[in-house]
């Protein structure tokens, strides 16, 4: 099995590199983005094993980001994270197919349980 390709998207900067080193120091291939844009233009899309994003950014939501994602067919597993939770934001996030989602700042450990269920489940469908 491919080392899995997982994609960080924060506005902040101090996010994505604590994600970002995080997931690096597990072994994991770890691409980094500042906006929803950014992952949007990236080439290697249809290779994210899954996509770690914040809810709230400034021009395009992660919400809105996993519905661009999906329109264009990609089916990467999604966790979200915030410095905002609610439970309805948490609803949505949940009914738009994401698989996990955290309350910043959550532990590491939690992300990597949260990481390794997400890349099981994406596995199991035969995304990996």
């Amino acid at each position: 099995m491919p080392t899995p390709l997982i994609s960080v998207v924060d506005d902040d900067a101090s996010v994505r590199a604590a994600t970002g080193n995080l997931l690096k120091s597990r072994g994991y291939v770890v691409q980094i983005f500042a906006s929803a844009e950014a992952l949007l233009r990236s080439p290697q899309l249809n290779e994210i094993s899954c996509v770690i994003t914040d809810v709230q950014m400034s021009a395009m939501s992660g919400l809105e980001l996993l519905a661009q994602m999906r329109t264009r067919g990609y089916e990467a597993p999604f966790i979200f994270i915030t410095a905002f939770p609610s439970e309805r934001v948490r609803t949505s996030a949940l009914e738009a197919g994401a698989i996990g989602f955290l309350a910043k700042p959550f532990g590491g450990q939690e992300l990597l349980k949260c990481l390794d269920n997400a890349l099981k489940a994406y596995s199991a469908r035969g995304g990996i």
